[in-house]
């Protein structure tokens, strides 16, 4: 993976090795009661008991808040193979991931976990590091840290060639993203936020053999907030 000088400092500082859609399940139903003369009318249904409605309470507590949320942010064919990029949100350190050591010795701040999972040709990329690669901590749905990074990603020579995959997780207020390739074919892509939270990302496939000239990011009223020459 190639990364950005904001990724390379935060990868560095918490030592974590290196986005399928969202579903939130319930049930809605409309009850129509009408009354005809002459129909007998039929028994009252018996009245919940506390226990079944706490439970029921529960369950539907349970659905709204999933412990773990997947959104897809972008999917797509290139060079004859499918791509994928999704971010997963842990409300609570899952289990069997210890948070990073900082070099000073104290341990990464994190009540969260943020994961970026990016797929081509059906192989996760960075799986070599392990299930918790490309997972940083975060603190509650309203973590500011991961806001401003960008990665360009691939399953070889750590995305220098090849199949790659451009994610930035930009700053709020960025709509969309703009790559311009160096024989000027232009890739848009829009950001999506996992529902629930404020981390957003977009993401973008680009061909092997190909060179990026320009990485530009606009808001929703096609105004440009960044200019980034810096890729390749």
């Amino acid at each position: 993976m190639v990364l950005s000088t904001a990724r390379k400092a935060a990868m560095a500082a918490v030592a974590v090795a290196a986005l399928g859609g969202v579903s939130f399940f319930g049930a809605s139903a409309s009850v129509a009661a009408s009354g005809t003369a002459g129909r007998t009318a039929s028994a009252p249904a018996p009245m919940p008991t506390f226990a079944s409605a706490v439970a029921k309470g529960s369950v539907s507590a349970h659905r709204q808040t999933p412990r773990v949320v997947t959104q897809v942010i972008g999917k797509g064919r290139m060079d004859g193979h499918r791509w994928s990029v999704a971010l997963e949100f842990h409300r609570t350190l899952p289990k069997g991931y210890t948070l990073p050591t900082l070099p000073d010795g104290t341990t990464t701040p994190g009540t969260s976990l943020l994961c970026q999972r990016m797929y081509i040709g059906g192989v996760r990329v960075d799986h070599q590091g392990g299930p918790w690669s490309d997972c940083q901590p975060v603190t509650g749905t309203n973590d500011p840290r991961p806001a401003g990074e960008t990665g360009l990603w691939g399953l070889h020579d750590k995305g220098i060639d090849g199949s790659r995959l451009m994610v930035a997780d930009p700053e709020p207020g960025v709509a969309y993203g703009l790559i311009t390739l160096a024989d000027g074919h232009r890739i848009k892509a829009t950001t999506v936020t996992v529902p629930g939270t404020t981390y957003r990302a977009w993401a973008a496939a680009v061909p092997d053999g190909q060179t990026i000239a320009v990485v530009d990011q606009y808001d929703n009223h096609n105004n440009r907030l960044t200019h980034d020459t810096n890729w390749r």
